[in-house]
């Protein structure tokens, strides 16, 4: 029987999910439970389910505008929750001469298929959430252990992994927190780039479409300028580990 992938959703010629021009596929269901999740949608399974052939002839159709950067990024909701299908597509992303990315949480525990997911991906995303074990359970009611374990892995493989914080007044919008940020990747060597992303409240409709409690409805949108101070601190920073 033919394995299936959950998408929620799909979008082409994406510009911010990686190098290059990239067609994004967001894979449906999430382990963990971000506050500041805006896509809360992405949380459960979908009836939108495809296989790995048919899914890398579908992305095949925009090859011409990947380039050599570009090419698909796995995202989600969690795509590792599906490491085996995406596992799947992989002979036939290489006989298609595509490169893929993963932009993953690093919450699902390593085992075969995950690893070998991470190690064919043409680079990582990796979204650093939380600094520390209370912390993270706290707003997110996962296990900052799966995610460091996910980190050290990457790290010995070489693998190229950009690391992601978003950046949420009143819980991480300080120096003094990125400096926790900070120590649990100051000894990883395959990290190129460590990039802030802005806490925004676009996606809060969804909670109230969906009947899920938003924690962080009274929270404002994080500040252009404070952001753009904290990654200049961060790039400063980041420079001297």
């Amino acid at each position: 029987m033919t394995m299936k992938g959950y998408i929620h959703s799909y979008e082409s010629l994406a510009a911010v999910d990686g190098d290059g021009l990239r067609y994004g596929i967001f894979m449906a269901g999430c382990p963990l439970r971000c506050v500041y999740c805006h896509n809360p949608d992405t949380w459960f399974k979908s009836d939108n389910e495809i296989d790995a052939e048919s899914l890398v002839k579908k992305v095949s159709r925009y090859k011409t505008y990947y380039g050599e950067n570009g090419g698909i990024t796995f995202s989600g909701g969690e795509p590792l929750l599906q490491a085996k299908f995406i596992k799947e597509t992989i002979p036939y992303l290489k006989k298609n001469g595509i490169k893929y990315i993963i932009d993953t949480s690093g919450i699902i525990g390593l085992n075969d298929d995950v690893c070998d997911v991470l190690k064919n991906a043409q680079s990582i995303l990796l979204d650093l959430k939380f600094w520390d074990k209370d912390t993270y359970k706290k707003y997110t009611n996962g296990d900052i252990d799966n995610v460091l374990s996910t980190l050290s892995y990457l790290d010995s493989i070489n693998k190229n992994t950009v690391i992601r914080t978003v950046i949420v007044p009143g819980i991480n919008d300080s120096e003094s927190i990125l400096d926790k940020y900070l120590e649990l990747v100051k000894n990883i060597s395959c990290i190129k780039k460590y990039e802030l992303l802005a806490f925004h409240t676009m996606g809060f409709f969804k909670y109230e479409k969906l009947s899920i409690e938003n924690k962080l409805k009274n929270t404002e949108p994080l500040s252009k300028d404070v952001l753009n101070n904290l990654q200049s601190y961060i790039n400063n920073k980041i420079g001297l580990l």
